[in-house]
């Protein structure tokens, strides 16, 4: 991983495993699959969203600064279906976060880590690294879920 600090390493991996796993499972997934929920369990259109939104936001918090309204409404927008977006548009919104996080990682000075941030309108403490571990662990647990959910709808969702 050139230019990312060692402490870093885990997050970048995680982050990296991620984006590799969802590749590789949702690629060629149906717009209707993309927007089932079996049971009632989340997409895996939510759960790319998701992925995809909670590590920019988490990564937002990390550099010290409050969710711009853009980011809001991504929020809001993420438990809803969107039929006009298909599996390729919700692996390019998942890669090009990834890149942002990736950068972002790269550019962490590791004597920051430790420094203290706030996280949402309570303000709830967390450090630097803490934002960024709980962005990438946080991007891995959806992504396992995602990989799941299009085990459980079979292979009738591709394409």
């Amino acid at each position: 991983m050139p230019g990312v600090p060692a402490m870093l390493l885990p997050v970048a991996h995680a982050l990296i495993q991620a984006q590799e796993d969802v590749q590789a499972a949702a690629a060629g997934v149906s717009s209707d699959a993309l927007w089932r929920r079996p049971n009632g369990a989340a997409s895996i259109g939510f759960h790319l969203l998701h992925l995809a939104g909670a590590t920019d936001r988490l990564f937002t918090y990390a550099r010290g600064e409050m969710l711009n309204d853009e980011q809001k409404v991504f929020a809001r927008a993420e438990g809803q279906e969107h039929p006009d977006k298909d599996a390729a548009a919700l692996l390019v919104l998942v890669s090009a976060q990834m890149d942002r996080a990736m950068a972002q990682l790269r550019a962490t000075d590791p004597s920051t880590l430790l420094d203290e941030r706030n996280i949402g309108r309570a303000g709830l403490p967390a450090t630097v690294l803490g934002c960024l571990f709980h962005g990438a662990e946080h991007a891995a647990r959806h992504a396992g879920q995602c990989v799941t959910t299009i085990k459980l709808l079979g292979s009738d969702l591709r394409v």
